[in-house]
């Protein structure tokens, strides 16, 4: 059973950023976020705007600033009732956020980097664009997830397995599109594209893993 925060000030205050960083998202591109809601069961929205990404792309910027923060919450939640903490160490949610942040963004420049040495820029851009966009949607559902996870305090441990569950679920869903869209050059380079999941996909999270449970 997760335990009862005595004080849930902060992320009330945190949640509330992630509803105004919503919002601010939704304001600058009204249609677009309508068609991003749909992005788990219609490609419609991947096909759309893989074509008008830029480099740095503001509507992406705030749903990743939210998923930043929602994952900080959700991460430092189940570390806090791992331990049985009875406090709220500010500290160790900062860091929580900010490792969690730096780990994606220097995967993503990796990946960038990787597809530049190959001259494969277009193939790996349209590849990140669908990845960092499920990875936004599951920001989305991140934002009911942790508000469920701080005020209920029954059975929420278990309620917090199950999300688990389903946030990979919705991540496994995101590679699959990917590869299917790719599929016939994945065919084609069998070799590099397992080397490739080895050393970007699952190594990363390995070490994530080792260093959270460190």
């Amino acid at each position: 059973m997760i335990r009862n925060v005595y004080s849930t000030e902060l992320f009330t205050i945190l949640l509330v950023a992630c509803l105004v960083i919503i919002a601010l998202a939704k304001l600058k591109s009204p249609k677009r976020f309508e068609d991003f809601l749909y992005v788990l069961g219609n490609s419609k929205y991947l096909k759309i705007y893989s074509r008008e990404q830029k480099f740095f792309d503001t509507f992406d910027a705030l749903l990743f600033g939210n998923l930043m923060l929602c994952l900080g919450v959700f991460s430092y939640v189940l570390y806090q009732n791992s331990y049985d903490i009875k406090s709220i160490d500010i500290n160790i949610l900062f860091k929580l956020t900010t490792g969690i942040s730096v780990f994606i963004l220097i995967k993503v420049l990796i990946e960038r980097l990787v597809g530049s040495i190959f001259e494969i820029d277009k193939l790996i851009d349209e590849y990140l664009f669908q990845k960092i966009s499920y990875k936004n949607y599951l920001g989305l559902l991140l934002l009911p997830i942790n508000a469920i996870l701080l005020f209920r305090f029954q059975g929420a441990l278990n309620l917090a397995y199950v999300f688990i569950g389903l946030l990979l679920i919705v991540n496994l869903i995101g590679l699959i599109t990917s590869f299917k869209t790719h599929q016939s050059l994945i065919k084609n380079n069998l070799f590099y594209f397992i080397l490739y999941l080895c050393a970007l996909e699952i190594a990363p999270y390995i070490i994530l893993y080792k260093v959270f449970i460190s």
